[in-house]
């Protein structure tokens, strides 16, 4: 059986869009830090910022969010995205923690 050209491009052009679609997926779901993480938990992450207690992080002020902090290595429309602090974890952009900072 013989492959042309075109039907080699079709394959890997599927392929390739497969494999696009599967890192999002991942990036999404199985590498979102969670709350119970130990480090996580050190620094008062939540998930959701309007859920942060006020009480035990005087430090938090309205509006301040990961996808603001300095620390936030994805982009503004991101739902998730990478954090300095966290290594391969991704935090929510809605979310917060202590080490907090917009310089």
């Amino acid at each position: 059986m013989t492959t042309s050209r075109r039907h080699f491009l079709m394959l890997s052009a599927g392929m390739g869009s497969a494999l696009v679609l599967a890192r999002a997926a991942y990036a999404e779901a199985g590498n979102t830090l969670n709350e119970a993480d130990p480090k996580a938990q050190a620094l008062g992450y939540r998930e959701d910022a309007s859920k942060v207690d006020k009480a035990k992080f005087p430090s938090y002020a309205a509006g301040q969010t990961c996808g603001t902090c300095s620390l936030f290595q994805g982009k503004a429309t991101d739902a998730y995205g990478g954090c300095t602090l966290f290594g391969d974890k991704q935090v929510a952009a809605r979310g917060w923690c202590s080490s907090y900072t917009n310089m």
